[in-house]
């Protein structure tokens, strides 16, 4: 029984599109820096929510760990997400 071309033309069409995209968009976008310093800060940084509120500015930390897993003893991916906010007003 032949196999119909349209429709795995179609889908191939649309991936090849998909990544085209992706690789313009990855072209255009400039690399960002690293900074040491920094990334030791959000090492130290508790896990949680934390604000503080001086003169002035206001200053936010929030931080995420955990390790999910597929099933009970299944594969496991370890996400650790941190934030770090600051908000300055002043009078011009």
């Amino acid at each position: 029984m032949p196999v119909p071309l349209t429709p795995i033309a179609a889908m191939a069409l649309r991936y090849v599109a998909v990544a085209g995209a992706a690789y313009v968009v990855t072209r255009q976008i400039e690399r960002g820096r690293l900074s040491q310093p920094v990334e030791d800060e959000m090492d130290a940084t508790p896990e949680g929510v934390t604000a503080r509120r001086d003169e002035g500015q206001m200053n936010a930390t929030a931080r995420f760990r955990r390790v999910i897993r597929l099933g009970q003893r299944g594969p496991g991916v370890s996400v650790d997400a941190t934030l770090l906010g600051r908000l300055r007003m002043a009078r011009a």
